[in-house]
């Protein structure tokens, strides 16, 4: 588990069919082998290291699924160590599971912030609210705005220069990973045939009583 906020930002160094080695130094600091750290929103496994970097196992399905797959030498990469027991969670609960990639659609100024639009399929977008959370290459964001098959985020200047977002633009694609409660919610009501209320959500824990 992860909290979505960003510890480092690391560069890619070696691509292999099954691999990848990433350039870094803070989550150097306390890495064991089978540790597992997001890169990018991925949940990856630390296979070796040394005091500059880190390699990981991928798999086909993380690679057809994410971002990953299309990194190149040099590409930056956001990396986050995972939750210990008794750590704040400045962010949400990210699981480092990819539901999908979403694209730049547009970047724009917004006063001392930039807002980011992208593109979401519609299966994804049931599960996206205004205000709610969302992962983003593993960072933890609000979504600020959500249309039938877009939705919109605000990154202030912390997040724009401890992340590889200050980057991005038009056409670049992000992984992400939607807040695991709205599946729940909606898997609670497929098996219970039941509609979402007030006594519903208390019912299922989501309220107090």
């Amino acid at each position: 588990m992860f909290s979505g906020i960003i510890e480092e930002v690391g560069t890619v160094t070696a691509r292999g069919s099954n691999s990848l080695k990433v350039g870094a130094a803070k989550i150097l600091e306390d890495v064991k082998a089978g540790d597992s750290i997001s890169v990018n929103g991925v949940c990856l496994t630390a296979t070796s290291f040394n005091d500059k970097t880190i390699t990981f196992e991928t798999m086909p399905e993380t690679l057809k699924r994410s971002n990953l797959g299309a990194l190149s030498n040099g590409d930056r990469v956001n990396l986050e160590r995972a939750l210990k027991l008794g750590d704040r969670i400045g962010g949400h609960i990210v699981q480092g599971h990819i539901d999908d990639t979403a694209k730049v659609l547009s970047r724009r100024n917004e006063g001392q912030a930039i807002l980011l639009e992208f593109s979401a399929s519609s299966k994804l977008m049931r599960y996206i609210a205004e205000k709610g959370f969302i992962a983003l290459d593993g960072a933890s964001l609000t979504v600020a705005e959500t249309a039938d098959e877009s939705f919109s985020v605000s990154l202030v200047g912390y997040t724009l220069d401890n992340t590889r977002f200050d980057a991005l633009k038009a056409g670049d694609a992000v992984n992400l990973e939607v807040d695991i409660t709205a599946k729940y919610i909606e898997k609670l009501i497929k098996d219970k045939g039941e509609g979402v209320s007030e006594v519903f959500l208390k019912k299922h824990g989501f309220m107090v009583k």
